[in-house]
This record gives structure tokens, C-alpha cells and sequence, in this order.
């Protein structure tokens, strides 16, 4: 626990030192004047912090999935089920035209799989031992592609990209309004009043952020199970989605950055509009309703 706790801070205080040498390389400072707010300067500020941040998570996102889960890479010489693993990757990103990805095992009892990486060339599978154990093989083939299919979609760069934007705007929003309140407060506690408001104005606009990301991620993420059931065949898609089904209690909050790319989110009904992946029930009939069409 410790381990990680140390490699999230130092990460974003990475992160932060980058972003700052931008803004002072870009000559890009406060944007409060005497005369009010330098917008021009404020939405450079808010793209470079909001997209910076988003992009750096990106290219750091393959590095970080391996340290913060434990991940072991595995390859075709591996022992029988990991190389069997291995080898079902390679040959379903053979199908998608894809270049090999990284293949990995991490230890956790939860029945799950993530793909992550800055691009398609630079990619990340990786599958939970509870996986390996509790599923059947054409079942974990319906996984694997999947995962697979989020890589040939872009679904990792379309989701920063998502990010991106709506960390911009939430930062430009608050921001905007703290400007409104300091002007009407007296100046002894302008600076105060306006650090309180952003921050607060911050979380509020974040989590209105979180909705619009998490309904692009629920979108995608039938998207990646039509892709899957190209790949594999819709039987082992269908049969993987209902074995999940079985085993939504178990998941592994070791990396919350990566729950959008799992394919198991857990059970959040009571948080739906919250949800990176929908019910696996609807999942299910649309892929159905995919076969019957």
C-alpha cells in the first residue's frame, strides 16, 4: 500500500513540475489584472494544466498500470496458461491488424482485464489471476478480445482526449466565477474568498465532468463488445459477460485510473450516471440484439 501511495504522489508531482516549466516556457502567468481577468491568458492556462495533465496520465498510463497492479510480463514460453494467454492475444491482434501488445498477468482474486498504453503501437493487455481461474477459455478469448478491441478503437487516447476537454472547461468555469466573487468581496480578502470558491467550484464542476466522461465510457464500452464478438464470436462474448455477471463483487480497487479500461466496473446501480461500463445485462442484450439483426 505504501509502495503505491509513493508512486501516485511522486507521479503527479511529475506531473505538476512539467506542467509548470510549459507555463513558464510559454510565458503564460496569472491572468488576474488590475482591471479583471486576462481570458485569453486564463483559457491557455486551463488547456495547457487541463489537457497537459490528461495527456501526460496518457503517456505515462502503460508504466503506471504495470507498477500501481503488480503486472508480470508474460510471453510465449511462459508457463501452459500463460502462454496460452500470450498466444490468444497475438493472434487476435493479428485478426484486428494490430501491432503486439504487451501481455501481462497481475495477482488479485477479482475476475477482470484492462488494455492501456499511449497508442496502439504501445499498448497493454493484462488479465487478473481470479480470471484465469474462475473462466473457461473461450470465455477469457471473449475478454481478451475485448480488451483487444478497445486498443484497435483508440479508446485510450478518445478518453483523454474526453478528459482532457472537460478538465479544461471545468477549470475555466470555476475559475471565471471566483473572478465574479472576488471583484465583490473586499479586497483584504479577495484572495482568500477566490482560492475557497475555485476550489469549490473545482470538485462541484468535476464531478458534473465525471457524468459526461463516464456516459462516453459506458458508450465505448458496447462498442468494444461488438468489436470482441467480431473477433471472437458473439457465443464467447455473451458466455464471458454473463460469467462477469457472476463475479461483479469482485474488483480491485488498487487503480481507480484504470477502471474505464476494465471490463468488469462492478456493481454501481445506485451510481449509474457515475458508471465507467453499464450493466451487464444491457451489455448482454445488445449484444443479442447484434446476433438477431
Amino acid at each position: 500500500m505504501g509502495k503505491r501511495i509513493l508512486l501516485f504522489v511522486l507521479t503527479n508531482l511529475a506531473i505538476v513540475a512539467t506542467l509548470s516549466i510549459v507555463l513558464g516556457l510559454l510565458g503564460i502567468g496569472g491572468y488576474y489584472t488590475p482591471t479583471g481577468i486576462d481570458y485569453t491568458a486564463l483559457m491557455l492556462f486551463c488547456l495547457v494544466w487541463g489537457m497537459g495533465g490528461a495527456f501526460i496520465s496518457l503517456l505515462i498510463s502503460r508504466w503506471i498500470a504495470k507498477r500501481a497492479m503488480g503486472v508480470q510480463l508474460i510471453d510465449g514460453h511462459s508457463g501452459r496458461p500463460e502462454a496460452w494467454v500470450y498466444q490468444t492475444v497475438q493472434r487476435l491482434t493479428q485478426q484486428a491488424q494490430l501491432p503486439m501488445p504487451e501481455v501481462g498477468i497481475y495477482d488479485s482474486p477479482e475476475v477482470n482485464a484492462f488494455a492501456t498504453g499511449p497508442s496502439k503501437s504501445r499498448s497493454l493487455v493484462a488479465v487478473s489471476t481470479g480470471l484465469l481461474t474462475n473462466m473457461r477459455r473461450e470465455e477469457i478469448e471473449g475478454v481478451l478480445a475485448h480488451e483487444v478491441s478497445h486498443i484497435q478503437n483508440g479508446d485510450m487516447v478518445t478518453m483523454t482526449l474526453i478528459q482532457g476537454v472537460v478538465n479544461a472547461f471545468v477549470m475555466f468555469a470555476s475559475r471565471v466565477i471566483a473572478g465574479f466573487v472576488r471583484n465583490m468581496v473586499d479586497e483584504r480578502n479577495a484572495y482568500l474568498v477566490t482560492f475557497i470558491v475555485t476550489i469549490v467550484l473545482d470538485i462541484a464542476f468535476g464531478m458534473l465532468g465525471l457524468i459526461i466522461v463516464a456516459w462516453f465510457s459506458r458508450a465505448r464500452e458496447f462498442r468494444a463488445d461488438a468489436g470482441a464478438a467480431a473477433l471472437s464470436g458473439r457465443n464467447n462474448m455473451i458466455a464471458a459477460l454473463r460469467r462477469l455477471g457472476q463475479s461483479h463483487q469482485l474488483v480491485d480497487n488498487r487503480s481507480e485510473a484504470l477502471a474505464t479500461m476494465k471490463i468488469n466496473g462492478g456493481d454501481r446501480r445506485l451510481m449509474m450516471l457515475f458508471s465507467t461500463h453499464p450493466p451487464i445485462a444491457e451489455r448482454i442484450k445488445a449484444l443479442e440484439t447484434l446476433r438477431a439483426a
